[in-house]
């Protein structure tokens, strides 16, 4: 008992640790007057590029700098916390208080200054609270060429701290506009950097001072627009509900009935998908390959338990470290669902090979995710970019796969093949394949895949922009419900057009439908290409490291949707035709 004992405690902690994206030293918030509250620099870097790197990378004053000691989910999501130089005590006003002169010299000019062209910002956290500004600004009134354009450094940034009674409510930063370090010529300049505080009574509580990140997303016309793509869902589901209602009472009912009817079973010739009764359930090809696509699309089915976090209120804007904990720890546990899901279908469909099957299934996902891993970490680490995982981090990530997927993953496979579970099929299979008659070319694979993806895409595509939005820009988006509405529009459209094309392939008399997994999957594909359109139509991002991080790990959401709406369309598939040849007379 000692092992799964210390796995639990390990796993705890780090739940526990990643509950909260920055916590303050001071655990309960509360102040008195004078008391030293923490304020943390974490990252600078161009607004409209999501790449971050350290506060300190630019040359601001570096003075006695102390670096905060970060959950996993903190350093997964590019936190790197740093004592800030300002000293904003509680209710301790200052005005115009300098805290470093420094002469800049050539190169340090010429680096603030690619940083005010590219718009960079810096993001700091004051008792949790996050805060932002512009470092500097470019003056390009009244000019055409960029040659004439002037570039400034803030030098003066004004606090403005909110709280009620012992509590910091809000705090709200200002750069001086007035208060401008010249940048515009390669010479060696002096820099004073200042701060003012000042402290305001506020009579919002304690509880409800996150609120206002989570009220722009909130907002009316933001709110219309997610509603219209509620509605948009609703009608695609009840058309496609409608359209298979028919084609189960119109098509499937004189079917039925002939099944139903011995003495004109026997006089009428069997055509459609009742010819090809005795081929409908014959083994699919590369069945370790679907019994682990099927494995791992379940596993990744049943992080849908974020969602259930997420309308609990755990995610709450900024505390996206908690988020990037839940999903690593989340399928981690998740592994033995994998392994018992792949290894009794493997077995069910008479595989003899489970342990290579079992091996195919632990690296199916994990593999095209730690080779995107390796090559964009290393990017990063070119770049120093705070995206670039430390080692400690990466040592901790492999002991969780270690020491919990993997065992997991292997107790499941286990359970799996012992489980002895046989394939149901209501009719029985021939000795020899039919042959399938010639398909025309829109009954071949890619065409299929190309109509089954689009409808699901097209319930969804409305609500992507803010997801793209908020997890590539800087957008906040909380409205998880919504999310979780349209998720499971996602899941029904996608069980309903399989199971339609799977019809249509039994009436063609194609016998060969167990790969309607790919029909159900497809939908990833039509997400990737949304990405294609977001990045080059609807964003400004730019650069190599950027554009290889955003296709790469979006190559691995998409694969991940791949898999999962791919088991989804599959069951619901297997359902139908189960029940219909259930339904007739098969001798």
């Amino acid at each position: 008992m000692k092992i799964p004992t210390t796995l639990l405690l390990f796993i705890g902690a780090l739940i526990f640790s990643g509950a909260g994206n920055v916590r303050s030293d001071a655990s309960d918030h509360r102040y008195k007057e004078g008391d030293s509250v923490p304020l943390y620099a974490n990252k600078v870097g161009p607004f409209h590029n999501p790449e971050t790197y350290r506060y300190f990378d630019l040359p601001f004053c570096v003075p006695g700098v102390k670096d905060k000691k970060e959950a996993l989910g903190e350093v997964l999501n590019g936190d790197r916390l740093v004592s800030a130089p300002y000293k904003l005590s509680f209710r301790d006003e200052k005005d115009s208080e300098t805290y470093c002169k420094k002469k800049l010299s050539r190169e340090e000019v010429e680096q603030f200054r690619r940083a005010v062209e590219k718009d960079y910002y810096f993001q700091m956290y004051y008792d949790d609270l996050p805060i932002w500004g512009f470092i500097g600004k470019v003056d390009k009134e009244s000019k055409a060429d960029p040659s004439e354009f002037k570039y400034f450094l803030y030098k003066h940034i004004q606090f403005e701290i909110l709280y009620n009674k012992d509590r910091v409510i809000e705090i709200n930063a200002r750069m001086d506009p007035h208060s401008l370090v010249d940048l515009t010529e390669d010479k060696e300049v002096d820099a004073e950097f200042m701060y003012t505080v000042k402290w305001k009574e506020t009579e919002t509580s304690f509880e409800k001072r996150m609120d206002k990140y989570a009220m722009s997303s909130s907002l009316p016309h933001h709110l219309e627009i997610h509603w219209f793509s509620i509605i948009n869902s609703c009608v695609t589901v009840l058309l496609l509900t409608g359209f298979l209602a028919t084609i189960l009472m119109r098509v499937l009912k004189n079917d039925f009935m002939y099944a139903q009817d011995e003495e004109a079973a026997d006089d009428q010739e069997e055509t459609g998908w009742k010819y090809i009764h005795g081929d409908v359930f014959r083994f699919p090809k590369y069945k370790s390959l679907f019994a682990a696509s099927l494995g791992s699309g379940t596993q990744l089915f049943t992080t849908i338990f974020i969602f259930m976090l997420s309308l609990v209120g755990v995610f709450y804007p900024y505390n996206r470290g908690a988020l990037f904990t839940a999903l690593v720890v989340i399928y981690a546990l998740t592994s033995g669902i994998a392994g018992y899901t792949a290894s009794s279908f493997y077995c069910q469909l008479e595989g003899k090979n489970w342990v290579r099957n079992l091996l195919l299934t632990g690296g199916l996902f994990c593999g095209p995710l730690f080779l995107t891993f390796c090559f964009l970490n290393t990017v990063a680490i070119a770049y120093s970019a705070t995206a670039a995982l430390p080692f400690g981090t990466i040592v901790v990530i492999v002991l969780i796969w270690t020491l919990v997927t993997s065992p997991l993953l292997v107790l499941g496979g286990i359970a799996g093949k012992n489980s002895k579970a046989e394939f149901q099929a209501p009719c029985r299979t021939t000795k020899y394949p039919r042959e399938i008659p010639p398909l025309p070319w829109y009954r071949s694979a890619i065409p299929q895949m190309a109509m089954a993806g689009f409808l699901p895409f097209s319930a969804i595509y409305i609500e992507l922009y803010y997801i793209f939005a908020s997890v590539w820009g800087h957008r906040i988006y909380t409205i998880y419900s919504i999310l979780f509405i349209v998720f499971i529009i996602l899941l029904i459209v996608t069980a309903f057009i399989t199971v339609a094309l799977t019809y249509f392939q039994l009436a063609a008399e194609d016998h060969e439908w167990w790969w309607s997994f790919l029909c159900g999957g497809s939908t990833g594909l039509f997400i990737y290409a949304y990405c294609l359109y977001y990045y080059y139509a609807r964003s400004d991002m730019s650069g190599f490291m950027q554009t290889s991080f955003f296709f790469g790990y979006m190559a691995c959401i998409c694969y991940g949707f791949f898999l999962m709406l791919g088991t989804v369309g599959f069951r619901a598939a297997l359902l139908f035709v189960r029940h219909i040849y259930r339904s007739i007379k098969c001798e």
